[in-house]
């Protein structure tokens, strides 16, 4: 289910919106496969910025966050494996 819903912030009239990505409960299998696809994502849209005209400190940068996302996905990998019976996975973007 995706939920949307938008919040008008007094003085500078900023909205927010809430979307929401994954509610619900999952084999450990399919959490995996989710929590997977999300993270890899987020590597290839580094990936893809580094490709682009980047500075040397920008792609440190990048390059930084990619470690980080596929070490949280090993860790993740490895508290799954140790996991019995289905797990509630939720994920929520808010955009302001």
């Amino acid at each position: 289910m995706v939920l949307q819903s938008i919040h008008l912030v007094r003085g500078n009239k900023r909205t927010a919106m809430q979307i929401q990505l994954i509610e619900g409960d999952f084999n450990k299998a399919d959490s995996l496969e989710l929590v997977s696809q999300m993270i890899q994502v987020k590597i290839k849209y580094h990936e893809k910025a580094i490709q682009k005209n980047s500075s040397e400190e920008d792609i440190k940068y990048r390059e930084s966050k990619i470690k980080l996302l596929q070490d949280e996905l090993l860790l993740v990998r490895e508290e799954l494996s140790k996991s019995a019976g289905n797990l509630h996975i939720q994920a929520n973007i808010t955009i302001e």
